[in-house]
């Protein structure tokens, strides 16, 4: 499938899957390159994060293995095609769902945006599968086309969500979401990729974490990106020490921040972030 067709499927449906993107290397490198960072069960705090499961925020401040992931030219081709120039970097995890995982609440990504649907999304968002998504283990789950729904349609289904920073055992857990396969007449489809494969699908789009009713984990990292204009989630220049920002790539300077969207959006005292750098 060529970018056009691709860039089609992602318009209408939502989503697309690019097979086998990360190369059995990769992959290793990638999982060596995590192994400081997992194991070490750090779970979520709230249904959304997941209580079974482990999350490796500023993942992009981890490793050059995981900066070439946020530069890589599919991705980003795809991006300049979706998305205005200028825009950013707002969130990079890693994610590690644990057995007994349940589903997380349906959601949008740029639901926190609150411009009315339907509408052009704000942001673009990529899960790549580091172990093979399979319907058990808790393979991401999506809701085609959801991404063209009004706010009629999708109101009420999607839960609003906060994170709480209350110790675990002072913690009302909330239910758990239905497992159901459908939601208000549209199917909900398990996106079962092979390691290395990435989903790539739009802010708009209806999807949830799976539940792992498998006994190993599920490995993914995920890399959301957003409009110029929109707030990130990660604030990149807080959490990533400025001497080891000023040794990434420019590109990737400017996806973290360090940028100005015209005219002057982003400015340190009238003056261009990346300066700070140099």
């Amino acid at each position: 499938m060529n970018d056009a067709d691709l860039l089609t499927q992602i318009r209408e449906k939502g989503y697309v899957v690019l097979p086998n993107l990360l190369s059995p290397v990769e992959l290793t490198a990638i999982r060596e390159a995590l192994v400081p960072h997992l194991g070490r069960r750090a779970l979520g705090r709230n249904n959304f994060e997941g209580f079974e499961t482990e999350r490796v925020y500023s993942l992009v401040g981890k490793g050059d293995v995981f900066e070439r992931l946020v530069e890589h030219p599919r991705i980003l081709a795809l991006c300049d095609a979706l998305l205005d120039p200028n825009y950013l970097l707002t969130a990079s995890q890693a994610i590690c769902i644990h057995p007994g995982e349940t589903p997380q609440a349906f959601h949008t990504d740029d639901s926190f945006y609150p411009i009315a649907r339907p509408r052009r999304a704000i942001s673009v968002s990529t899960i790549f599968a580091i172990d093979a998504f399979t319907a058990e283990n808790g393979a991401t789950q999506i809701v085609p086309e959801s991404n063209h729904w009004g706010d009629d349609r999708i109101n009420g289904l999607l839960e609003r969500f906060a994170i709480e920073f209350a110790p675990r055992a002072d913690r009302v857990p909330l239910p758990a979401p239905p497992t159901s396969h459908q939601v208000r007449d549209a199917t909900v489809v398990d996106v079962t990729m092979t390691a290395g494969s990435v989903i790539v699908f739009l802010g708009t789009l209806v999807h949830r974490g799976g539940e792992n009713r498998s006994a190993a984990t599920r490995l993914a990292l995920s890399n959301q990106y957003c409009a110029a204009w929109a707030r990130q989630q990660e604030n990149f220049l807080m959490s990533i020490p400025r001497e080891q920002a000023r040794a990434m790539s420019p590109r990737l300077q400017a996806l973290l921040g360090y940028s100005i969207h015209p005219p002057f959006m982003g400015h340190v005292a009238g003056v261009h972030p990346g300066k700070l750098l140099r």
